[in-house]
């Protein structure tokens, strides 16, 4: 029975009651009115119609009538047909952008009821217990989020997904496929967030091994024995902070729910397999769509984030290494053999302490303090001589 003819029931059978009692002069109009939930005057119009059609005249009439706003049979079924042929297994809400996209002009409960009605979307399971979330953040820029997420994003392929997002507005920065998180993936979104937006204040992240030192699984991170990522974010003065559950990551978790839910199949729709594409992809469609769809308002006016000026992001955005260069003015680094060339103004640079730097794509540099000495490939063969320069 649908909730609307159970009502209608209902309603039947507390008239009767109402009506009976009033009948035995049990109960005034008054009491037997209040006992239906309506005014005097209403019971009395009830009681007319019932004496004068029996049930008949009490029941709604709008049940038996359609609504003027009901859609055509037609446009449902090319829902119903579009969902089946090319988004199916997509969830609603992903399918509805979609469908807004292509002039669709129904709102998202028409369609999931339609989708539900034709067997193609299960009803969701009821909401858990009400937890208070943490407030965002007042400016865009107080608080990034980077987190990673493995999935098969493509069929046979997993990779991990790395996202960089705002607190306040949770919009998308940066968002890149690589085969596994690590120092070079992190570095990487967080120099394409300051490019586009500037120096933010702080960075909020799991406890993984490239972000922090534990002294013991699942401890308390260490924040004096830094990381290389922890060692360039500190020298940017971005302040890290740590979460110890994944529900204190709630917003990076619940957007990668609907980055499970909907990059797959638009990858997949789109015949995107490779890594590359899906890259690009990424950046010049997924995410502004994303970011036109959730993200929010900041609870206040402003920006926190400032310019970033003078300041060479690849020199510190990158790994730094301390070695002591050997008697033939090279620097040996993990079985790669670093020459050291000639330099005008110094005759060599043996016993000298220098840092080796090591780039978001493996080429290397050997730096005496502030000046380069030298750039190698991944291999370690010089690059060609070079003017020394000052890091940053």
């Amino acid at each position: 029975m649908r909730r609307t003819e159970w009502l209608q029931e209902t309603r039947r059978m507390r008239f009767e009651e109402a009506y009976g009692g009033w009948q035995a002069r049990r109960l005034t109009q008054q009491e037997a009115a209040r006992l239906l939930g309506v005014c005097d005057r209403t019971f009395r119009r009830y009681v007319d119609r019932y004496e004068d059609e029996g049930f008949e005249g009490l029941r709604d009439k709008r049940l038996t009538q359609s609504s003027p706003r009901k859609a055509p049979g037609a446009e449902v079924q090319d829902v119903v047909e579009r969902y089946r042929k090319r988004h199916q297994g997509w969830n609603v809400k992903h399918f509805h952008s979609w469908y807004q996209r292509d002039a669709g002009t129904r709102g998202y409960t028409w369609v999931k009821t339609v989708l539900q009605e034709a067997g193609l979307v299960t009803r969701g399971k009821g909401k858990g217990a009400h937890r208070k979330k943490r407030e965002r953040s007042p400016w865009p820029g107080m608080m990034v989020h980077q987190d990673g997420s493995t999935h098969e994003w493509v069929p046979g392929q997993h990779w991990d997904l790395i996202v960089t997002m705002d607190d306040a507005t949770s919009t998308h920065y940066s968002m890149v496929f690589v085969d596994e998180e690590g120092t070079q993936s992190s570095f990487l979104g967080v120099q394409q967030t300051l490019e586009a937006q500037g120096l933010f204040c702080s960075l909020y992240t799991d406890r993984g091994s490239h972000y922090w030192h534990t002294s013991e699984a699942g401890g308390k991170v260490d924040k004096k024995n830094l990381t290389q990522f922890g060692r360039a974010l500190q020298q940017l003065g971005i302040e890290m902070i740590a979460a110890y559950s994944p529900e204190a990551r709630g917003r990076s978790e619940r957007a990668f729910g609907t980055h499970q839910g909907r990059l797959p199949q638009e990858l997949a729709l789109l015949g995107i397999t490779e890594q590359s594409q899906a890259n690009r992809y990424l950046t010049e469609v997924y995410m502004p769509n994303h970011n036109a769809e959730f993200a929010h308002p900041a609870p206040e006016p402003g920006s926190a984030f400032v310019p970033l000026l003078g300041v060479d992001l690849d020199e510190i955005l990158c790994e730094h290494y301390e070695r002591t260069v050997g008697k033939d003015n090279c620097v040996h680094f993990e079985r790669r053999v670093l020459q050291i060339p000639a330099d005008a103004h110094r005759c060599h640079y043996v016993k000298t302490r220098v840092r080796v730097h090591r780039y978001q794509d493996e080429t290397l540099a050997v730096f005496h303090g502030p000046r380069l000495l030298g750039r190698y490939d991944a291999q370690g063969k010089p690059k060609g001589q070079q003017e020394p320069k000052a890091a940053a």
